[in-house]
């Protein structure tokens, strides 16, 4: 029994089968992309009482925060499985749940179990060459649509009312992810200070509250194997919480600026020149939601401070050894870039 690094499979293959019986032997793979929790597919024959598929089969994902993480808040288990789960049987697309433990003595990290979701994910322009414009324009705008399903949503119909605190959020926001810098700065950067200065001496009261993503982009989620169109499941739910729902609108689109292709690796499936503009995203965003979105700027600033500090995180693992696959040599590069699109986006 082998496992990729970051999984002990003899104890997690005990820990699964006193929680779901049935299950065969593990087998474990890393799934490539992502720069932040580590992936991994998990598959099994199954047997009777088994959370299987009709094929008796087993196919899961698992998620542990990275190694040597730095952020915890940024790879947090227990939040991402929670509001997954709340999430069942919403109109916002969802892997279904199996099984979450905080116990570190299993593999060694915190880690949830969800199941499979078979699909295609729009990682690179690459990607995106197999598809028509039309499609494109169609995958973008029904992100969008999950989008405003997602802002929608009731948290306390749901049992989320208390997953954060709905007021200052954006407050915090600044606070937190600038304590976050603190942690994982790899180098000087006086820019980064005054963006930090200029964001909290210009800190609005926020929008409204909503269940929030907090990494909303094309490749954190699964679309349909034969239609980009359609949103199989929106993944990587880490950073989730409540919040200004323009905050998630304006993450999503500061992703669309080529400053963020050296993240993952270059060419970027979100930042392609055949994506609709910021302005066709924001604005079919205000007609679902019925929000005033009139002005984005202090939303955007705080996003490219948010991407620029997760990826010196990113940086800093993997000066330091710490990552898991490879593509990860060009991340810091994005981290001056990120924080100039900052300062411009709050002129």
């Amino acid at each position: 029994m082998t496992a990729p690094e970051g999984l002990d499979l003899p104890k997690l293959q005990a820990f699964l089968s006193d929680e779901v019986p049935g299950i065969g032997e593990l087998r474990a793979e890393l799934i490539a992309g992502g720069r932040s929790n580590l992936t991994y597919r998990l598959t099994a024959r199954s047997g009777a009482g088994a959370r299987g598929g009709t094929d008796g089969t087993v196919d899961w994902v698992l998620r542990r925060p990275p190694l040597g993480g730095l952020t915890p808040s940024a790879h947090d288990m227990e939040r991402e499985y929670r509001v997954v789960d709340a999430l069942q049987g919403t109109n916002v697309p969802v892997a279904p749940t199996v099984v979450h433990t905080e116990d570190t003595s299993v593999i060694g990290a915190p880690f949830a179990v969800v199941g499979h979701v078979a699909g295609q994910v729009l990682r690179s322009r690459a990607d995106l060459d197999a598809h028509s414009d039309d499609d494109v324009h169609r995958c973008a705008n029904a992100l969008v649509d999950t989008l405003v399903e997602l802002h929608a949503v009731d948290p306390a119909a749901v049992g989320l009312e208390t997953f954060g605190r709905p007021s200052g959020y954006l407050e915090r926001q600044v606070r937190r992810w600038y304590d976050q810098w603190s942690r994982v700065a790899t180098r000087e950067l006086p820019d980064i200070d005054r963006l930090h200065e200029r964001l909290a001496a210009t800190c609005p009261a926020d929008s409204g509250s909503a269940i929030v993503h907090g990494d909303f982009r094309v490749d954190n989620a699964i679309l349909d194997a034969g239609d980009v169109g359609v949103v199989r499941a929106v993944v990587d739910w880490e950073m989730a919480t409540l919040g200004d729902p323009l905050a998630d609108l304006a993450l999503h689109v500061v992703y669309s600026d080529p400053a963020f292709d050296p993240v993952l690796g270059g060419g970027a499936a979100s930042t392609s020149p055949r994506m609709p503009s910021r302005e066709h995203l924001v604005e079919r965003y205000a007609r679902g939601s019925g929000r005033d979105v009139g002005n984005l700027s202090f939303a955007l600033g705080l996003g490219y401070f948010k991407i620029a500090v997760i990826a010196e995180g990113i940086h800093a693992r993997y000066v330091a050894g710490h990552t898991v696959g490879s593509g990860f040599e060009t991340v810091g590069e994005a981290v001056p870039a990120l924080v100039s699109g900052g300062l411009a986006a709050l002129r």
